[in-house]
């Protein structure tokens, strides 16, 4: 974020943080992007979501933030979960919303409260950091093979 920028237009910031929130949808939604991703394009995939997200309304820090978020559970399902992805990023009234999907084996949504190790034996930095950063982070798994979801969003204005 060039120039320390943090917001948009009227300098709202979004209220609080830590994905505690988990507001239904109001009003039509809008499809922004939906595609398909591996670890090849997962840089391409990277430039869309930000470009996108821009289109739609965040800037400065907030775009920052919900692009490394994304990128950091898109990483994740090209990790461990087979080495693709699914991503769909929604424009709602309020929020920018992104779903991830993966085919992989399932998890335990372990989301630590606070800075999980750095070793190897303390895994889940990915899905804590997209947590923190958002306004909304939800995960859906199925420990049968059926993969995962994790939905992530940032309000808007």
């Amino acid at each position: 974020m060039p120039g320390g920028e943090t917001g948009c237009g009227s300098g709202a910031t979004g209220g609080p943080r830590g994905g505690a929130l988990d507001l239904p949808a109001r009003g039509p939604e809008t499809l922004l992007l939906k595609r398909h991703f591996t670890g090849e394009n997962l840089a391409q995939v990277r430039a869309q979501v930000e470009d996108t997200a821009a289109s739609a309304g965040l800037c400065g820090v907030r775009l920052g933030e919900f692009t490394l978020a994304v990128s950091e559970i898109a990483s994740n399902a090209v990790e461990h979960a087979g080495g693709r992805g699914h991503l769909e990023l929604r424009r709602l009234p309020d929020e920018l919303e992104c779903r991830i999907t993966d085919e992989g084996p399932g998890f335990v949504p372990a989301i630590p409260e606070l800075l999980p190790g750095l070793t190897e034996a303390c895994r889940g930095r990915g899905l804590w950091l997209a947590r923190l950063v958002t306004d909304r982070l939800t995960v859906t798994t199925d420990t049968t093979g059926a993969g995962a979801a994790v939905t992530l969003a940032m309000r808007l204005g």
